[in-house]
Formats: C-alpha cells, sequence, structure tokens
C-alpha cells in the first residue's frame, strides 16, 4: 500500500500546476510547496468553499495527511468527492483510495474500483494498477457491478455517482 501512497501525492502534485486560476490558488501552491501548510489553507479554503475544485482536492491531501490541520479522512473525502464530481481524475484517484483503506469510509472495493476507472479513463498514473490491485479481492459480480457504477457515473456528468 506504501506505493498507492506514493502514487497519492504524485497523482495530486501533477495536478497542482493544471489546477486552478488565479492568485491565491498560486500563492497556496507556492505556500504549500514549502511547506507553510497554514498560508497553503488559508489561500485554499475560501476558494474550495465557492466550489473549486483544484483547491477542494489539494485540501483532500493537507486533510489526508494532516498537513496544517488536523488530520481528518472524512473531511478529506468529503473535498475529494466535491472535486471528483467535478470531473478531477486526481480527486476521483484519491477517492479510490479512500475506499481501498477505509479511510474516512467504509472499505468497499466496488466503489474503489469505480472511481479508479474513472481516473484511468483520464489517464491518471497508477489508477490501472490499484484497479486491479482492488479486483483482486473482488469477485467477477463485483467488478461487473463497480464497471457499470462508472459508466452511470460518467454517463451522468458525475451527478449519479452512487
Amino acid at each position: 500500500m506504501e506505493v498507492m501512497r506514493n502514487t497519492f501525492l504524485a497523482a495530486v502534485l501533477a495536478l497542482m500546476p493544471l489546477a486552478a486560476l488565479g492568485q491565491d490558488f498560486d500563492a497556496g501552491l507556492a505556500a504549500f510547496g514549502r511547506g507553510d501548510y497554514a498560508v497553503a489553507f488559508n489561500e485554499w479554503r475560501p476558494l474550495a468553499e465557492q466550489g473549486d475544485a483544484a483547491a477542494q482536492a489539494n485540501l483532500g491531501l493537507m486533510y489526508t495527511n494532516g498537513r496544517g490541520v488536523p488530520q481528518d479522512f472524512a473531511e478529506a473525502v468529503r473535498l475529494y468527492r466535491l472535486a471528483a464530481e467535478q470531473g478531477i481524475a486526481v480527486a476521483q484517484f484519491n477517492l479510490g483510495l479512500m475506499y481501498t483503506n477505509g479511510q474516512g469510509v467504509p472499505q468497499d472495493f466496488v466503489t474503489a474500483h469505480m472511481w479508479y476507472n474513472l481516473a484511468a479513463a483520464d489517464g491518471v498514473s497508477g489508477a490501472v494498477d490499484a484497479r486491479n490491485f482492488v479486483a483482486r479481492m473482488m469477485t467477477a459480480v463485483d467488478i461487473s457491478e463497480a464497471q457499470r457504477r462508472a459508466r452511470v457515473c460518467l454517463e451522468s456528468g458525475y451527478s449519479d455517482c452512487d
């Protein structure tokens, strides 16, 4: 699972340069890069509350790892989901990790597989490997259900992902 953790961090960091617009986001990014998590939080929180998906995904990372905030897996899941439902593939991957590990949500390989499928479709590095990892713990029926749910989620524009 350590490999998945490193992929998780790399995936989020890969999103950052492509992410949201604006001076506040960039100031948060610079602060995060130098380890000033309090400043990053203060820059990103208002953006996340306004619906900025990249800020939501990055705050999710902070809550997952307890950087500048108390570690809170449930809050991380909430933020990742907000970003994932806006099509942010890295947030979809991170949700897969949270469901794989049962962090902030009950462990659920079907839901993890679904989110990994969506992230893999957008080319997130490590998503195929993560999907294959959880698939080894699933039945053929479970895999079929995860694939069906991924299709429904994608076809609904991420509004029906349960």
